[in-house]
């Protein structure tokens, strides 16, 4: 019998030792083995003793209440994303029907809406699969295409990093996003492959995964330097696919009548006009 996974011993730890005992208000006597607070300290801090805290991380207790959670949530600095978050992760939360692996399926209506949007714009899949993408979005980036994976690209191509000017942030953007999204259910073969591959590839992907941040991408402006016509700032709009168990319709637009709206309608003509905009 496999060894049941102690997701919310993980996730303590974790968030343990990316708080500082300044932080906390803990005086720091010198002689730590942990880059963060102690078990023993975080324990005091949050009302509970020493003992049941250790339970919580080895696993050994799985199950406990709300308002001991939220004490040891204040302790950690955890935010609202975050506390709700750490208390899905609980034994006594209903958990979700396992996944049958299957394709994932663009509603043949999204893709005729997908086809006359006159701005960038594609699906993605719950992994952030590329499931159907527009000749805009292939011109922002070739790498939005059928078949792609933007996590994958955003770590492992460089030509995709360089697009990106704040690529740290949408680093950390994808994988709190992509931790948000799976919670417990991490027995999903898709995702196990994705986080493998990327874990063996990519020494950063392995340190923002290990940090056990959350977070939903939201509407958010996104600053491109393309290749063909340079710097530009376009909204991101993320909208839910009614019907669909994941899917999302990403839409990138720029500002009407401004210079990003231009550069972007510049994208889809050919690259001779476009040569020496970008300089």
């Amino acid at each position: 019998m496999s060894k049941r996974p102690n997701h919310l011993g993980e996730y303590l730890r974790a968030r343990r030792e990316l708080v500082t005992p300044a932080q906390a208000g803990v005086a720091d006597l010198g002689g730590r083995r942990v880059p963060g607070l102690r078990r023993e300290e975080v324990a005091m801090l949050a009302g509970i003793s020493a003992e049941y805290y250790l339970r919580l991380e080895r696993g050994r207790d799985r199950n406990p209440s709300t308002q001991v959670l939220e004490s040891i949530a204040r302790v950690l600095h955890l935010d609202d994303e975050h506390v709700a978050y750490v208390l899905s992760l609980v034994a006594d939360q209903p958990r979700r029907a396992r996944r049958t692996p299957g394709a994932e399926t663009v509603p043949t209506a999204t893709l005729t809406l997908l086809s006359t949007l006159p701005h960038p714009a594609f699906v993605e899949g719950r992994y952030f699969d590329i499931l159907a993408a527009n000749e805009m979005a292939r011109a922002l980036s070739p790498r939005i295409s059928v078949g792609g994976n933007q996590l994958l690209d955003i770590f492992l191509d460089p030509a995709e990093r360089s697009l990106h000017i704040d690529w740290d942030g949408t680093l950390e953007c994808y994988v709190s996003s992509l931790r948000q999204s799976v919670g417990p259910d991490t027995d999903d073969p898709r995702f196990i492959e994705l986080v493998g591959e990327l874990s063996l590839a990519s020494p950063r992907f392995r340190a923002l995964w290990n940090r056990h941040d959350v977070g939903i991408q939201r509407g958010a402006p996104v600053l491109f330097d393309h290749p063909h016509v340079g710097e530009m700032s376009l909204h991101r709009e993320r909208l839910e696919i009614s019907g669909t168990r994941g899917l999302t319709l990403v839409i990138y637009h720029a500002e009407p009548a401004s210079t990003d709206a231009e550069k972007l309608k510049l994208l889809t003509l050919p690259r001779s006009t476009t040569a020496n905009y970008a300089r």
